[in-house]
């Protein structure tokens, strides 16, 4: 696993967040390394293609999650189980279609991070 400051952008420009998790990295560091919570069914590391699709430059606000097993605001943004990070409080945006199915059909349903589209 990375040492802690490896999974730190060093500048705010640039940044990404992910559309199933809501983790925030750099577009260079998802196509590098993946997302440390989805890779396993989600394979963005090394495909730029998908890292695009499947990530967010639109987001709003930053949790700092240190301490995942804790934390009461990772509990409320369902992100108690994810690893340490940066994460969105909203990511607007939806994975396309095919990839939607492909996790449903999976067993991974996913619930979107876009807080504008509830009512």
């Amino acid at each position: 696993m990375a040492d802690d400051r490896e999974r730190i952008p060093n500048d705010l420009r640039n940044l990404r967040a992910c559309l199933v998790c809501s983790l925030i990295k750099s577009a260079g560091m998802f196509e590098e390394d993946g997302c440390d919570n989805c890779e396993e069914f989600l394979p963005m590391k090394g495909n730029s293609e998908l890292v695009y699709e499947c990530t967010s430059s639109n987001f709003e606000g930053m949790i700092a999650l240190m301490h995942p097993e804790e934390s009461w605001v990772a509990k409320w943004q369902r992100i108690a189980h994810h690893v340490k990070g940066m994460y969105a409080i909203s990511v607007t945006g939806t994975l396309p279609r095919r990839i939607q199915r492909e996790l449903a059909q999976n067993g991974r349903p996913i619930r979107s991070r876009d807080v504008s589209l509830k009512t």
